[in-house]
């Protein structure tokens, strides 16, 4: 019994020996995993869907070193990825891949780090093109050197992908050629080459069944694929990231590309500084980056006629030309990243539905964009610096109208100026209608404006103030008039105790009652009265002012028709101005008769305050009272004054 478990135990250990070498030698692992397959990523059923560089699947991710001394980073029964290929290893690479002929499962190939000559590098590919893997990519290729021609046999092929990434040249002097007729010629439907510092790609020698070219992070110039009639069913092109100048001459290199449908042209060199040239591009374009370039307004002038989706993010545009020719089918723009200073309009855009503007250098964009752009579902135009001002109110009120037409709303809309609103979102910012309309805010002032001189105009008429204007002109004429003619006479000498101011309907109470008991009765009073005192020649109200002036007092006879004769009216206006001028009472009231408030005519506020703040002698209707009228009158014109002959009148009591 221990010699037969013995045995079984020898048996068992040399079956596990000899399955341990043979998976050594052939450096392959049965995987219980399925592999996920690629064959979507280019479909043969030629739908438009864009070819990007074959994926690297890991299924079984791990590093071992084989006994060819390369790392095997991946190997599942569908994907082989391997590291650390020289030409040391490069014939047991042959070998291995000879293995995997048409029908094999072998699908993904991934070779990185390789340190090969030319002609290792050729015996690769050779190898691979008749194998049945279909999508290969070689990444970081140094040292390759001594390029010459090659035969290269490109039938009976299962590749549809090729990508070459971070090739090396070491190799000076060799003929172009040589290196780029193996590439140019492939028979498959994808290829990438890419950082490499590649300057320039023959054209095909034949049609090529090319759809999908990626030539990015290169040094290719404006000569590529110039006068090329071959890329006949190419559709994705990009060429990223290298050195063209030209924009017209790259129109004219896909002028031959019947099939192209999307180009990347996103950060050259490319500007269109030559409007007389005509650009050429291929009918078929639809989709065009040409973001991160140096073009300015003028690249209007030179865009396919029937792109649909363009970009020029990240360039030297200032506006959109409105004499530009129409593209009728772009449907996206992106002016990202530009100079712009207000929105474009859609004159040349009909059918527009999405429109990007952000990080421009708009401050108050139109109002009225979604009225000329009436297709436009999306407008991206945050992140710009707004000035808050009453212009921006419209387009924050087309913001409510739009039904959220505008993306990223309210958070990338902030006002940038003025500085004491910076920071505050739009959707935060208000004015007045008032403030911001400016017809409203003309008829408001106009309409302010003819309230205030109503106003104005109606206490002018209803204060009197143009009969106050006139007599204080007249007033100033008569004093100025006086100072020239007689100046030394200016200081004032007093001739009057009084100035009797009344109606001409109250005369006879002045001549037969006032001037009788004040000259002829006791003392000597002497009154001014414009019928004897007047000089003849000069005006009545120069006449007025100088009997007023050289009277001591002014007497005034209140009655009803008092306040209805006008130049009762002069004479109490002057009569006012020397009391609060020289600060003096010299102002007498008589009320002859009592005066109903209702007829005072409103011009005598002057004469309803003195009433209303002095005290008045009233007129008695009794006989007996009359004695004590005239004593109180004559105590309140008591002065000396100098007689003609120089004798003083004397005092009243």
């Amino acid at each position: 019994m221990t010699i037969k478990m013995g045995s079984l135990r020898n048996f068992f250990l040399y079956n596990c020996l000899f399955a341990l070498t043979f998976w050594n030698h052939v450096s392959l692992s049965v995987e219980n995993e399925l592999f996920t397959s690629v064959s979507n990523y280019f479909p043969e059923d030629g739908s438009d869907k864009k070819v990007k560089s074959a994926p690297l699947l890991y299924t079984n991710n791990h590093q071992s070193k084989a006994n060819f001394d390369w790392i095997v980073i991946q190997n599942t029964t569908e994907s082989l990825s391997l590291s650390e290929i020289t030409n040391d290893n490069v014939k047991k690479l042959v070998a291995l891949l000879s293995n995997f002929r048409k029908g094999s499962r072998l699908q993904n190939l991934t070779l990185t780090n390789m340190s090969v000559d030319w002609d290792a590098l050729i015996k690769i590919f050779q190898t691979v093109w008749h194998s049945s893997i279909e999508y290969c990519t070689v990444n970081n290729v140094t040292q390759l050197s001594h390029i010459e021609g090659h035969y290269f046999d490109y039938s009976h092929t299962s590749m549809k992908a090729l990508t070459v990434k971070k090739v090396l040249i070491t190799d000076l002097y060799f003929i172009q050629d040589d290196l780029y007729k193996i590439f140019a010629n492939v028979n498959i439907p994808a290829l990438t080459i890419a950082e490499s510092e590649m300057i320039h790609m023959r054209c095909p020698s034949s049609d090529s069944p090319l759809r999908y070219l990626n030539f990015s992070k290169n040094d290719l110039t404006d000569l590529l694929f110039q006068k090329c009639d071959k890329l006949i069913e190419l559709e994705t092109l990009i060429l990223q990231k290298n050195k063209f100048e030209s924009l017209s001459k790259v129109s004219f290199m896909t002028s031959r590309m019947k099939s192209l449908k999307y180009l990347d042209m996103s950060n050259n060199l490319l500007s269109h500084d030559a409007p007389d040239v005509q650009c050429q591009w291929s009918e078929s374009l639809t989709e065009l980056d040409l973001s991160s370039n140096q073009l300015m307004d003028s690249v209007f002038e030179c865009l396919p006629v029937n792109i649909e989706k363009l970009d020029l993010r990240n360039n030297q545009i200032t506006s959109v030309p409105k004499g530009m020719a129409e593209l009728k089918s772009l449907k996206e723009l992106n002016l990202a990243s530009n100079r712009l200073a207000d929105l474009p309009g859609c004159g040349g855009f009909t059918s527009l539905e999405f429109l990007n503007i952000e990080m421009n250098l708009i401050l108050t964009p139109s109002a009225d964009f979604f009225q000329s752009c009436p297709r436009v579902r999306e407008l991206q135009a945050g992140h710009n610096p707004f000035k808050c001002s009453c212009e921006l109110q419209d387009f924050i009120r087309l913001e409510r109208q739009s039904g959220g037409k505008l993306f990223d709303w309210p958070s990338a809309y902030v006002c940038e100026y003025p500085e004491g609103l910076r920071g505050t979102q739009l959707k935060d910012f208000h004015l007045t209608e008032l403030a911001c309309n400016a017809t409203l805010l003309l008829v408001t002032a106009l309409l302010l404006t003819l309230v205030l001189v109503a106003v104005v105009a109606f206490l002018c008429i209803y204060l009197d103030v143009p009969w106050y204007v006139r007599m204080t002109w007249q007033w100033t004429q008569t004093k100025r008039r006086a100072w020239h003619s007689h100046p030394e006479e200016q200081e004032r000498v007093l001739q009057f105790h009084a100035f009797i101011s009344y109606s001409e309907r109250d005369v006879l109470w002045v001549k037969n009652e006032l001037i009788p008991n004040l000259e002829k009765g006791e003392g000597c009073v002497q009154l001014c009265q414009h019928e004897r005192n007047f000089v003849p020649g000069k005006s009545i109200v120069e006449n007025i002012i100088n009997c007023i002036e050289k009277s001591y007092k002014s007497i005034f006879v209140l009655s009803p028709n008092f306040v209805q004769s006008e130049w009762c009216h002069y004479e109490l206006y002057f009569a006012h101005h020397k009391l609060f001028s020289e600060n003096s009472n010299s102002l007498i009231l008589i009320l002859l008769e009592p005066i109903p408030p209702y007829i005072i005519p409103a011009r005598y506020h002057k004469l309803k305050a003195l009433m209303a703040k002095r005290t008045y002698l009233e007129w008695p209707k009794e006989r007996s009272k009359h004695a004590l009228f005239w004593a109180n009158l004559r105590a309140a014109i008591s002065v000396n004054l100098p007689m003609a002959d120089g004798n003083r009148c004397g005092e009243m009591d």
